[in-house]
């Protein structure tokens, strides 16, 4: 079993109150060898920005950013960075775990494109539009009185750089307005990195049924995530709820929308599936469930790395 996760936020744990631990081996959801244990190819790290708290945020994503490349500096016989599929094919030829550098929340650019241009230039390949509050690019799905706003003409601007860059759009978190702008606009293929099933649990940062068809249709992906309030309504994360979520959105968007997107290190600590090493408890679930090995495959890593081989440059 193999597995592509979309979103973790481990680099911000590492800089919070585990600063002491590193990427190798620590207390958290995420390290490289709970990562090998559970058979990863490839992680997509988030450098998340809290625009309420975390001061300039193109400051606080360039930090994040370093501390990420030590990270991975300090650890390159196991892991190293990849920026689109010819990388991500040679970390598997070297016996290495592919990580995906990641900007969680927009307003890192501080309204200029050349500062998403810089970004893209240090190995930035996915940029979470917005995280929980508006900025120059859009707005949330988090505030009730934004959910009907849209892109900004800046957001617009970003969509068309980020698609001629080679860049993976990820409307997590994104109005649904925004959502549908996006959508219309993107000449590739955009991701919900982390989001499930409206349908199934009718949080904001799920994704209506429309949404999943408009994915499918564009040929996107959305990350199952691993939140244990995204997922129902258990006190913990529950892997039958995450195949819930999952068996609702093959049936509206088919087998080629699902990916994981787990989430790790940046949600509720009360999980079934409690760290990377432990993903076979997802694939045993699906089996169980009746999804063929193909299906498994498929959600597990083959379709975002479809994506991948897609979209980024």
């Amino acid at each position: 079993m193999n597995s592509i996760d979309l979103h973790c936020d481990t680099i911000m744990r590492l800089m919070g109150e585990d600063k002491s631990e590193g990427l190798y081996r620590n207390s958290l959801s995420v390290d490289i060898e709970k990562l090998q244990a559970g058979k990863a190819q490839a992680q997509f790290f988030a450098m998340f920005i809290n625009l309420q708290t975390d001061g300039d945020p193109l400051v606080r994503a360039l930090r994040m950013i370093d501390r990420f490349y030590q990270e991975i500096e300090g650890n390159k016989q196991y892991i190293a960075l990849a920026r689109n599929y010819g990388e991500f094919q040679q970390n598997q030829a070297d016996g290495k775990l592919s990580a995906f550098l990641t900007i969680e929340e927009g307003g890192a650019l501080k309204g200029e494109l050349i500062n998403l241009r810089n970004f893209y230039r240090l190995g930035v390949r996915l940029i979470t539009l917005t995280w929980n509050y508006p900025n120059e690019i859009g707005h949330p799905s988090a505030l009730p009185e934004c959910r009907e706003r849209g892109l900004t003409p800046f957001g617009r601007e970003v969509v068309a750089e980020m698609n001629r860059l080679g860049m993976l759009i990820d409307v997590s978190h994104l109005s649904n307005q925004g959502f549908y702008e996006v959508a219309a606009l993107t000449q590739k293929p955009f991701v919900a990195s982390h989001s499930n099933a409206w349908s199934v649990t009718s949080h904001h940062r799920n994704l209506t049924d429309e949404m999943i068809k408009v994915l499918a249709t564009k040929g996107g992906v959305m990350g199952i995530n691993f939140e244990k309030s995204f997922l129902g309504s258990a006190p913990v994360s529950r892997v039958e709820d995450m195949v819930l979520h999952i068996q609702h959105i093959y049936n509206v968007g088919g087998i080629e929308v699902i990916a994981i997107g787990s989430d790790f290190d940046g949600i509720s600590p009360e999980l079934e599936l409690a760290h990377a090493g432990e993903m076979s408890k997802l694939v045993g679930a699906l089996g169980k469930a009746g999804f063929s090995q193909a299906e498994i495959d498929k959600i597990c890593w083959k379709n975002a790395l479809r994506v991948i081989k897609d979209t980024l440059q």
